[in-house]
Protein backbone atom coordinates (compact mmCIF):
# COMPACT_ATOMS: atom_id res chain seq x y z
CA UNK A 1 0.00 0.00 0.00
CA UNK A 2 1.15 3.31 -0.01
CA UNK A 3 3.35 4.97 2.48
CA UNK A 4 1.97 7.92 4.76
CA UNK A 5 4.25 10.75 5.54
CA UNK A 6 3.42 13.67 8.20
CA UNK A 7 5.11 17.04 6.55
CA UNK A 8 5.73 18.20 9.76
CA UNK A 9 7.38 15.39 10.98
CA UNK A 10 9.91 14.33 8.10
CA UNK A 11 10.67 17.90 6.94
CA UNK A 12 10.13 19.49 3.53
CA UNK A 13 13.59 18.10 2.19
CA UNK A 14 12.71 14.53 3.33
CA UNK A 15 9.30 14.81 1.52
CA UNK A 16 10.59 15.97 -1.80
CA UNK A 17 12.65 13.09 -1.78
CA UNK A 18 9.87 10.93 -1.25
CA UNK A 19 8.37 13.04 -4.37
CA UNK A 20 10.52 11.92 -6.94
CA UNK A 21 9.35 10.60 -9.70
CA UNK A 22 10.55 6.33 -10.65
CA UNK A 23 13.22 7.54 -13.35
CA UNK A 24 13.24 6.47 -17.00
CA UNK A 25 15.96 6.48 -18.96
CA UNK A 26 15.66 6.46 -22.25
CA UNK A 27 19.64 5.61 -22.91
CA UNK A 28 18.98 1.88 -22.91
CA UNK A 29 15.93 2.27 -25.21
CA UNK A 30 17.84 4.84 -27.81
CA UNK A 31 20.45 2.37 -28.16
CA UNK A 32 17.67 -0.40 -29.31
CA UNK A 33 15.32 1.85 -31.19
CA UNK A 34 18.75 3.67 -33.35
CA UNK A 35 18.71 0.28 -35.54
CA UNK A 36 15.68 -0.28 -36.01
CA UNK A 37 15.17 3.72 -37.10
CA UNK A 38 17.95 3.17 -39.53
CA UNK A 39 16.67 -0.26 -41.30
CA UNK A 40 13.19 1.55 -42.18
CA UNK A 41 15.24 5.12 -43.51
CA UNK A 42 16.96 2.74 -45.28
CA UNK A 43 14.62 -0.34 -46.09
CA UNK A 44 11.28 1.42 -46.20
CA UNK A 45 7.97 -0.88 -46.02
CA UNK A 46 10.36 -3.69 -45.89
CA UNK A 47 11.92 -3.29 -42.56
CA UNK A 48 8.26 -1.92 -41.40
CA UNK A 49 6.56 -5.56 -41.84
CA UNK A 50 9.59 -7.49 -40.40
CA UNK A 51 9.77 -5.17 -37.08
CA UNK A 52 5.87 -5.67 -37.17
CA UNK A 53 6.23 -9.45 -37.81
CA UNK A 54 9.09 -9.18 -34.68
CA UNK A 55 7.64 -7.30 -32.12
CA UNK A 56 3.84 -7.83 -32.96
CA UNK A 57 3.67 -11.11 -34.51
CA UNK A 58 1.39 -10.26 -37.15
CA UNK A 59 2.80 -10.58 -40.83
CA UNK A 60 1.35 -7.50 -42.83
CA UNK A 61 -0.07 -8.01 -46.34
CA UNK A 62 -0.67 -4.65 -46.57
CA UNK A 63 0.43 -1.70 -43.93
CA UNK A 64 -2.12 1.57 -45.53
CA UNK A 65 -5.70 0.25 -43.90
CA UNK A 66 -8.16 1.24 -47.38
CA UNK A 67 -10.83 4.04 -46.94
CA UNK A 68 -14.07 1.98 -47.13
CA UNK A 69 -12.81 -0.17 -44.16
CA UNK A 70 -12.23 2.73 -42.20
CA UNK A 71 -15.84 4.16 -42.86
CA UNK A 72 -17.00 0.22 -42.27
CA UNK A 73 -16.24 0.35 -38.60
CA UNK A 74 -18.87 2.79 -37.81
CA UNK A 75 -21.26 -0.37 -38.78
CA UNK A 76 -19.27 -2.74 -37.32
CA UNK A 77 -19.11 -1.91 -33.85
CA UNK A 78 -21.77 -2.05 -31.69
CA UNK A 79 -24.14 1.43 -31.79
CA UNK A 80 -23.66 2.06 -28.44
CA UNK A 81 -20.10 3.04 -28.52
CA UNK A 82 -20.34 4.69 -31.55
CA UNK A 83 -22.90 6.96 -30.22
CA UNK A 84 -20.26 7.29 -26.99
CA UNK A 85 -17.35 8.20 -29.46
CA UNK A 86 -19.10 10.81 -30.96
CA UNK A 87 -20.37 12.08 -27.88
CA UNK A 88 -16.57 12.43 -26.64
CA UNK A 89 -15.93 13.96 -30.09
CA UNK A 90 -18.21 16.88 -29.84
CA UNK A 91 -17.14 17.65 -26.67
CA UNK A 92 -13.48 17.54 -27.55
CA UNK A 93 -14.15 19.78 -30.49
CA UNK A 94 -16.75 22.40 -28.25
CA UNK A 95 -13.94 22.72 -25.94
CA UNK A 96 -10.53 23.07 -28.57
CA UNK A 97 -12.47 25.47 -31.22
CA UNK A 98 -11.30 28.97 -29.49
CA UNK A 99 -8.30 29.36 -31.34
CA UNK A 100 -5.14 32.08 -30.48
CA UNK A 101 -6.04 35.53 -31.48
CA UNK A 102 -4.70 37.15 -34.82
CA UNK A 103 -5.92 40.63 -33.97
CA UNK A 104 -3.21 43.43 -35.53
CA UNK A 105 -1.60 45.86 -32.82
CA UNK A 106 -0.04 49.43 -33.73
CA UNK A 107 2.80 49.28 -31.84
CA UNK A 108 3.53 53.02 -33.07
CA UNK A 109 1.98 55.36 -35.76
CA UNK A 110 2.45 53.86 -38.44
CA UNK A 111 3.62 50.40 -37.44
CA UNK A 112 1.21 47.77 -37.64
CA UNK A 113 2.34 43.99 -36.30
CA UNK A 114 0.26 40.65 -36.01
CA UNK A 115 0.92 36.65 -36.14
CA UNK A 116 -0.59 34.83 -38.86
CA UNK A 117 -1.46 31.36 -37.55
CA UNK A 118 -0.49 29.05 -39.75
CA UNK A 119 -1.10 24.94 -39.89
CA UNK A 120 1.43 22.44 -39.91
CA UNK A 121 1.40 21.17 -43.28
CA UNK A 122 1.60 17.34 -42.57
CA UNK A 123 0.93 15.58 -39.10
CA UNK A 124 1.78 12.22 -38.03
CA UNK A 125 -0.22 10.80 -35.35
CA UNK A 126 0.47 7.57 -32.81
CA UNK A 127 -2.25 5.52 -31.45
CA UNK A 128 -0.82 2.94 -29.08
CA UNK A 129 -2.28 -0.57 -29.04
CA UNK A 130 -1.06 -2.71 -26.33
CA UNK A 131 -3.77 -4.27 -24.30
CA UNK A 132 -6.42 -2.33 -25.21
CA UNK A 133 -7.37 0.02 -27.65
CA UNK A 134 -6.49 3.61 -26.91
CA UNK A 135 -10.47 5.17 -29.04
CA UNK A 136 -9.93 8.46 -26.73
CA UNK A 137 -6.36 8.93 -28.15
CA UNK A 138 -7.91 9.12 -31.40
CA UNK A 139 -10.30 11.72 -30.59
CA UNK A 140 -7.63 13.56 -27.89
CA UNK A 141 -5.06 14.19 -31.41
CA UNK A 142 -7.25 13.88 -34.62
CA UNK A 143 -10.06 16.58 -33.36
CA UNK A 144 -7.67 18.87 -32.96
CA UNK A 145 -5.33 18.80 -35.89
CA UNK A 146 -8.88 18.85 -37.84
CA UNK A 147 -9.35 22.19 -36.22
CA UNK A 148 -6.21 23.47 -36.54
CA UNK A 149 -6.78 22.65 -40.22
CA UNK A 150 -3.64 20.59 -40.99
CA UNK A 151 -3.56 19.58 -44.74
CA UNK A 152 -2.48 15.78 -44.28
CA UNK A 153 -3.10 13.92 -40.99
CA UNK A 154 -1.21 10.57 -40.99
CA UNK A 155 -2.35 8.26 -38.21
CA UNK A 156 -0.67 5.27 -36.93
CA UNK A 157 -1.25 2.44 -34.64
CA UNK A 158 0.14 -1.22 -34.12
CA UNK A 159 -2.30 -3.85 -35.23
CA UNK A 160 -4.09 -6.69 -34.16
CA UNK A 161 -2.72 -10.28 -34.57
CA UNK A 162 -4.96 -11.25 -37.98
CA UNK A 163 -3.32 -7.91 -39.48
CA UNK A 164 -5.98 -5.77 -39.28
CA UNK A 165 -6.91 -2.18 -37.10
CA UNK A 166 -9.34 -2.57 -33.78
CA UNK A 167 -12.93 -1.45 -35.68
CA UNK A 168 -13.63 0.90 -32.94
CA UNK A 169 -10.26 3.20 -33.60
CA UNK A 170 -11.45 3.19 -37.15
CA UNK A 171 -14.63 4.20 -36.34
CA UNK A 172 -12.88 7.19 -34.19
CA UNK A 173 -11.00 7.88 -37.35
CA UNK A 174 -14.10 7.82 -39.98
CA UNK A 175 -15.71 10.26 -37.05
CA UNK A 176 -12.69 12.49 -37.20
CA UNK A 177 -12.43 12.73 -40.27
CA UNK A 178 -8.61 10.75 -40.40
CA UNK A 179 -8.87 8.37 -43.60
CA UNK A 180 -5.13 7.97 -43.95
CA UNK A 181 -4.35 4.59 -41.60
CA UNK A 182 -1.11 2.54 -41.53
CA UNK A 183 -1.34 -0.78 -39.13
CA UNK A 184 2.53 -0.06 -37.88
CA UNK A 185 3.37 0.31 -34.18
CA UNK A 186 6.25 1.01 -31.86
CA UNK A 187 9.44 2.44 -32.75
CA UNK A 188 9.14 2.12 -36.53
CA UNK A 189 6.24 3.81 -36.74
CA UNK A 190 8.28 6.84 -35.55
CA UNK A 191 10.67 6.11 -38.00
CA UNK A 192 8.47 6.05 -40.86
CA UNK A 193 6.37 9.17 -40.06
CA UNK A 194 9.79 11.01 -39.71
CA UNK A 195 11.48 9.55 -43.13
CA UNK A 196 9.04 8.21 -45.02
CA UNK A 197 8.78 4.73 -46.45
CA UNK A 198 7.05 3.56 -49.99
CA UNK A 199 3.48 3.43 -47.80
CA UNK A 200 3.93 6.09 -45.53
CA UNK A 201 4.68 9.57 -45.94
CA UNK A 202 7.24 11.86 -44.16
CA UNK A 203 5.49 14.09 -41.76
CA UNK A 204 6.65 17.10 -40.48
CA UNK A 205 5.53 17.11 -36.65
CA UNK A 206 4.40 13.39 -34.66
CA UNK A 207 1.89 13.93 -32.00
CA UNK A 208 1.01 10.64 -29.67
CA UNK A 209 1.94 9.16 -26.21
CA UNK A 210 3.89 5.63 -26.72
CA UNK A 211 5.43 3.36 -24.78
CA UNK A 212 9.49 3.71 -23.82
CA UNK A 213 10.66 2.47 -27.45
CA UNK A 214 8.49 5.15 -28.47
CA UNK A 215 9.24 7.92 -26.53
CA UNK A 216 12.96 7.11 -27.32
CA UNK A 217 12.21 6.99 -31.16
CA UNK A 218 10.12 10.35 -30.87
CA UNK A 219 13.65 11.55 -28.48
CA UNK A 220 15.90 10.68 -31.46
CA UNK A 221 14.13 11.71 -35.00
CA UNK A 222 13.16 15.30 -32.66
CA UNK A 223 17.23 15.96 -32.85
CA UNK A 224 17.34 14.86 -36.28
CA UNK A 225 17.50 17.96 -38.74
CA UNK A 226 16.01 15.61 -41.49
CA UNK A 227 13.63 14.23 -39.25
CA UNK A 228 10.05 15.03 -37.09
CA UNK A 229 9.24 17.71 -34.63
CA UNK A 230 7.07 16.11 -31.82
CA UNK A 231 4.63 16.82 -29.04
CA UNK A 232 6.10 16.12 -26.18
CA UNK A 233 8.45 13.43 -24.40
CA UNK A 234 5.36 11.71 -22.29
CA UNK A 235 6.26 9.24 -19.23
CA UNK A 236 4.31 7.23 -16.86
CA UNK A 237 1.25 8.65 -15.85
CA UNK A 238 0.71 10.62 -12.29
CA UNK A 239 -2.04 11.88 -10.06
CA UNK A 240 -1.92 14.06 -7.20
CA UNK A 241 -4.88 14.40 -5.33
CA UNK A 242 -5.76 17.38 -2.46
CA UNK A 243 -8.36 16.49 0.35
CA UNK A 244 -9.54 17.71 3.37
CA UNK A 245 -11.57 15.89 5.98
CA UNK A 246 -14.55 16.55 3.78
CA UNK A 247 -13.84 14.43 0.79
CA UNK A 248 -15.16 10.95 0.27
CA UNK A 249 -12.58 8.12 0.95
CA UNK A 250 -14.20 6.24 -1.94
CA UNK A 251 -13.86 8.43 -4.39
CA UNK A 252 -10.45 9.85 -3.45
CA UNK A 253 -9.44 5.97 -3.47
CA UNK A 254 -11.11 5.36 -6.63
CA UNK A 255 -9.16 8.22 -8.36
CA UNK A 256 -5.92 6.89 -6.88
CA UNK A 257 -6.12 3.33 -8.61
CA UNK A 258 -7.83 4.86 -11.64
CA UNK A 259 -4.22 6.12 -12.25
CA UNK A 260 -1.98 3.28 -10.89
CA UNK A 261 -3.59 0.45 -13.11
CA UNK A 262 -2.20 2.36 -15.93
CA UNK A 263 1.21 1.30 -15.49
CA UNK A 264 4.07 0.12 -12.81
CA UNK A 265 5.96 2.91 -12.91
CA UNK A 266 2.79 5.32 -12.67
CA UNK A 267 2.97 7.33 -9.55
CA UNK A 268 -0.06 8.45 -7.31
CA UNK A 269 -0.03 11.01 -4.55
CA UNK A 270 -2.24 12.06 -1.50
CA UNK A 271 -1.79 15.33 -0.05
CA UNK A 272 -4.32 15.62 3.20
CA UNK A 273 -5.11 17.20 6.51
CA UNK A 274 -7.14 14.49 7.84
CA UNK A 275 -5.59 11.86 9.71
CA UNK A 276 -8.62 10.20 9.48
CA UNK A 277 -8.82 10.50 5.90
CA UNK A 278 -5.90 9.11 5.05
CA UNK A 279 -6.59 5.93 7.33
CA UNK A 280 -9.87 5.31 5.40
CA UNK A 281 -8.30 5.76 1.62
CA UNK A 282 -5.48 3.28 2.63
CA UNK A 283 -9.01 1.37 3.65
CA UNK A 284 -10.32 1.41 0.31
CA UNK A 285 -7.19 1.10 -1.61
CA UNK A 286 -6.72 -2.15 -0.13
CA UNK A 287 -10.92 -2.73 -0.75
CA UNK A 288 -11.12 -1.84 -4.22
CA UNK A 289 -7.65 -3.16 -5.45
CA UNK A 290 -8.98 -6.45 -4.89
CA UNK A 291 -11.14 -6.77 -7.41
CA UNK A 292 -9.78 -4.63 -10.20
CA UNK A 293 -8.82 -6.79 -13.24
CA UNK A 294 -5.33 -4.84 -13.44
CA UNK A 295 -4.20 -5.30 -9.54
CA UNK A 296 -0.84 -6.78 -10.03
CA UNK A 297 0.05 -3.24 -12.15
CA UNK A 298 -1.96 -0.78 -9.90
CA UNK A 299 -0.58 -2.59 -6.82
CA UNK A 300 3.13 -2.67 -7.89
CA UNK A 301 2.10 1.28 -8.45
CA UNK A 302 0.67 1.73 -5.19
CA UNK A 303 4.72 0.21 -3.68
CA UNK A 304 5.78 3.57 -5.52
CA UNK A 305 3.60 5.77 -4.03
CA UNK A 306 2.35 7.98 -1.08
CA UNK A 307 0.39 9.56 0.78
CA UNK A 308 1.38 13.04 2.92
CA UNK A 309 -0.41 14.62 5.82
CA UNK A 310 0.15 18.49 5.85
CA UNK A 311 -1.30 20.83 8.19
CA UNK A 312 -2.90 23.04 6.35
CA UNK A 313 -4.22 23.38 2.63
CA UNK A 314 -1.78 26.18 1.83
CA UNK A 315 0.73 23.08 2.47
CA UNK A 316 -0.33 21.27 0.17
CA UNK A 317 -0.60 23.58 -2.69
CA UNK A 318 3.02 24.50 -2.06
CA UNK A 319 3.79 20.54 -2.67
CA UNK A 320 2.05 20.32 -5.88
CA UNK A 321 3.32 23.48 -7.53
CA UNK A 322 6.84 21.57 -6.50
CA UNK A 323 5.72 18.31 -7.73
CA UNK A 324 3.65 19.43 -11.26
CA UNK A 325 1.36 16.63 -11.68
CA UNK A 326 0.76 15.58 -14.92
CA UNK A 327 -3.42 15.20 -13.32
CA UNK A 328 -4.48 17.03 -10.20
CA UNK A 329 -7.82 16.23 -8.31
CA UNK A 330 -8.70 19.06 -5.63
CA UNK A 331 -10.85 17.43 -3.34
CA UNK A 332 -12.01 19.51 -0.73
CA UNK A 333 -14.79 22.00 0.89
CA UNK A 334 -13.74 24.88 -1.83
CA UNK A 335 -11.87 23.59 -4.46
CA UNK A 336 -12.31 27.04 -6.55
CA UNK A 337 -10.40 29.00 -3.50
CA UNK A 338 -7.60 26.96 -4.04
CA UNK A 339 -7.02 26.54 -7.82
CA UNK A 340 -5.98 29.79 -8.09
CA UNK A 341 -3.10 29.14 -6.14
CA UNK A 342 -2.52 26.26 -8.44
CA UNK A 343 0.54 27.16 -11.11
CA UNK A 344 1.56 23.87 -12.07
CA UNK A 345 -0.32 20.75 -13.25
CA UNK A 346 -1.01 19.44 -16.91
CA UNK A 347 -4.79 18.80 -16.11
CA UNK A 348 -7.28 20.30 -12.94
CA UNK A 349 -9.74 18.27 -12.01
CA UNK A 350 -12.26 20.27 -9.27
CA UNK A 351 -14.84 18.77 -6.90
CA UNK A 352 -16.16 15.28 -5.51
CA UNK A 353 -18.29 14.96 -9.06
CA UNK A 354 -14.87 15.40 -11.70
CA UNK A 355 -12.91 12.29 -11.65
CA UNK A 356 -10.25 12.37 -13.64
CA UNK A 357 -11.65 9.05 -16.08
CA UNK A 358 -13.96 12.40 -17.77
CA UNK A 359 -10.47 14.06 -18.84
CA UNK A 360 -9.55 10.54 -20.50
CA UNK A 361 -12.74 10.40 -22.39
CA UNK A 362 -15.52 13.03 -22.62
CA UNK A 363 -15.08 16.12 -20.60
CA UNK A 364 -13.45 17.92 -23.75
CA UNK A 365 -10.61 18.97 -22.29
CA UNK A 366 -7.45 17.07 -23.67
CA UNK A 367 -5.88 13.48 -21.79
CA UNK A 368 -2.46 14.02 -23.66
CA UNK A 369 -0.42 15.74 -21.34
CA UNK A 370 2.84 16.71 -19.78
CA UNK A 371 4.63 14.48 -16.96
CA UNK A 372 7.38 13.71 -15.35
CA UNK A 373 7.31 17.46 -13.66
CA UNK A 374 7.07 18.97 -17.42
CA UNK A 375 3.85 20.75 -16.28
CA UNK A 376 6.08 24.03 -14.96
CA UNK A 377 6.67 24.47 -18.56
CA UNK A 378 4.60 22.98 -20.92
CA UNK A 379 1.02 22.28 -21.96
CA UNK A 380 -1.32 19.14 -23.24
CA UNK A 381 -1.88 18.91 -26.78
CA UNK A 382 -4.57 21.47 -27.97
CA UNK A 383 -4.94 23.07 -31.39
CA UNK A 384 -1.88 24.96 -30.91
CA UNK A 385 0.03 21.93 -30.76
CA UNK A 386 -0.88 21.57 -34.70
CA UNK A 387 -0.60 25.48 -35.36
CA UNK A 388 2.95 27.96 -35.63
CA UNK A 389 2.47 31.63 -35.66
CA UNK A 390 4.52 33.22 -38.38
CA UNK A 391 4.70 37.58 -37.37
CA UNK A 392 3.85 39.73 -39.98
CA UNK A 393 4.66 43.80 -39.72
CA UNK A 394 3.59 46.18 -42.02
CA UNK A 395 5.07 49.67 -42.01
CA UNK A 396 4.78 53.43 -43.94
CA UNK A 397 7.79 55.67 -44.93
CA UNK A 398 5.83 57.80 -42.13
CA UNK A 399 5.99 54.60 -39.41
CA UNK A 400 9.82 54.06 -40.36
CA UNK A 401 10.81 57.02 -39.73
CA UNK A 402 9.56 56.55 -36.27
CA UNK A 403 11.45 53.79 -35.68
CA UNK A 404 14.90 55.04 -37.50
CA UNK A 405 16.85 56.40 -34.94
CA UNK A 406 16.03 53.72 -32.25
CA UNK A 407 16.97 50.89 -34.94
CA UNK A 408 20.02 52.05 -36.11
CA UNK A 409 21.56 53.16 -32.60
CA UNK A 410 20.89 49.93 -31.75
CA UNK A 411 22.36 48.26 -34.55
CA UNK A 412 25.88 50.09 -34.56
CA UNK A 413 25.83 49.53 -30.78
CA UNK A 414 25.91 45.42 -32.07
CA UNK A 415 28.51 46.27 -34.53
CA UNK A 416 26.00 45.23 -37.30
CA UNK A 417 26.57 48.67 -40.21
CA UNK A 418 24.12 46.79 -42.72
CA UNK A 419 21.23 46.47 -40.64
CA UNK A 420 21.53 50.44 -39.76
CA UNK A 421 22.11 51.17 -43.58
CA UNK A 422 19.20 49.00 -44.41
CA UNK A 423 17.38 51.31 -42.82
CA UNK A 424 19.28 54.77 -43.72
CA UNK A 425 19.14 53.92 -47.66
CA UNK A 426 15.22 54.53 -47.30
CA UNK A 427 15.20 58.00 -46.66
CA UNK A 428 18.09 58.80 -49.23
CA UNK A 429 17.28 60.83 -52.01
CA UNK A 430 16.98 59.28 -55.34
CA UNK A 431 19.72 60.57 -57.69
Amino acid sequence: MMKILSLSSAGKSAVLQVLQRPTLNLSMYMEKVRPIIASVRKEGDRALKRFTKQFDGVDLNQIKVEKDMIEQAKIDIPSELLASIEFARENIEKFQREKASSKKVKTHKGVECWHQILPVENVGLYVPGGTAPLVSTVLMLAVPAKLACVGRIVLCTPPQKDGSVNPAILAACALTGVDEVYAVGGAQAIAALAYGTESIPKVEKIAGPGNAYVTAAKALVSIDPDGAAIDMLAGPSELLVIADETANPKFVASDLLSQAEHDTLSQVILLTTSEMLAKAVQRELQEQLAILPRREIAGSSLQGSCCIMVNKLEEAVELSNLYAPEHLSIQTQNPEILVNSIQNAGSVFLGFYAPESVGDYCSGTNHVLPTSGLARTQSGVSVRTFQKTMSIQNLTQAGLRELRDATTLLARTEGLEAHARAVDIRFQKKR
